[in-house]
């Protein structure tokens, strides 16, 4: 579509006379007296050019481009203003005028810049269409990409799993209990997602750990503890080394989910604000949730009973801001244990 805009109905019949041999079948000339009624028009439709006097009463056509310019952020519909007065073409360009046409117009000239300036939106669209379809393609492919990775983060996590005898919805309520602590710490819903998608593959280390050991009932000797405490570092070199942030953040929870706050946790005695962040978080949420699950070795401790512990233990094993971001979130928490819980 065309938009003109003149005080005079004289020259829009002008103008609706002349630009009739540069109409193409779909493109329209729609015409308005008042800059007004011309800007409420563009609120329900777009142009593909702008045609306007600069002499109008109710605003001149500068005025009238600057207004324009709020309803639409796009810098590629041309405008081509028609003016006697020279001085207000530096400004005209500033807000983004095209081109100029003097009075008395040329008909020649109107036709010859109005064909080419349609014609150079006409790319400009399709070059935007063209970069539209191409962001939406790689974003598809990311996005596939993305499932791709999570979907391996599932099956491995299962293969750990059917090793463990830390069964049932364990790795679904430790991972959404990491989020909620994520969530209340201010972490991005971004942010939060990750650790979602990558807390089921802390323990897959365990892949890598005797049966003899891992499936234990009793208590483990020391020699075997040595053995067992191997499993996170075998989980991070198994994950290490990946251009994925997920697989990456997946490998760092490995590593650092038994490190404890005061430093004395394995593999590498880590202390403070030296333990990762989504290792300190996994470390909240695994220890709650195992606390609070049925084990051939234990019965399941109360989360009244596993609050008390983690308090009890802020600022040794634990980080004291995961602790209370989980306490703080104790609605969601108990809305976790229960949406998920094992039945055995």
């Amino acid at each position: 579509m065309i938009l003109i805009i003149d005080n005079n109905a004289a020259n829009l019949l002008l103008y609706r006379y002349l630009l009739k041999v540069v109409k193409k079948e779909s493109l329209k000339l729609v015409c308005f007296e008042s800059p007004l009624d011309a800007l409420e028009w563009c609120f329900e439709n777009e142009p593909d050019l702008v045609l306007l006097d600069y002499a109008m009463s109710s605003m001149n056509g500068l005025e009238f481009i600057e207004k324009f310019k709020s309803i639409f952020t796009s810098n590629t519909i041309p405008f081509v203003m028609v003016t006697a007065e020279g001085d207000v073409k530096d400004k005209a360009l500033e807000l983004g005028a095209f081109d100029f046409l003097n009075k008395p117009v040329n008909k020649s000239e109107l036709i010859l810049r109005v064909r080419n300036l349609l014609d150079l939106h006409e790319s400009q669209k399709a070059i935007a269409n063209r970069a539209e379809w191409l962001a939406m393609e790689v974003k598809k492919a990311t996005e596939e990409i993305k499932e791709r990775e999570k979907e391996m983060i599932i099956r491995l996590s299962k293969a750990a799993e059917h090793r463990d005898p830390e069964t049932g919805y364990h790795l679904v309520r430790m991972a959404n209990y990491s989020r909620l602590i994520a969530r209340e710490l201010g972490l991005s819903e971004t942010e939060q997602n990750l650790i979602l998608e990558s807390a089921p593959m802390h323990d897959i280390g365990k892949v890598a750990t005797p049966d003899a050991i891992l499936l234990k009932a009793g208590k483990l000797i020391s020699e075997e503890f040595t053995v067992m405490k191997d499993h996170a570092q075998k989980g991070y070199d198994i994950l290490s080394g990946s251009n994925s942030l997920l697989i990456s953040t997946a490998a760092t929870m490995a590593l650092t989910h038994h490190e404890k706050f005061d430093g004395s946790g394995y593999p590498n005695g880590l202390k403070g604000e030296e333990i990762p962040l989504c290792g300190r978080i996994i470390a909240v949420g695994d220890v709650f949730d195992a606390l609070t699950s049925c084990r051939p070795y234990k019965k399941a401790w109360t989360v009244e009973e596993a609050a008390n512990f983690l308090k009890e233990n802020s600022g040794s094993h634990f980080d004291p801001r995961c602790v209370q971001a989980l306490l703080r979130a104790w609605g969601d928490v108990l809305d976790i244990y229960t949406r998920y819980k094992d039945n055995f």
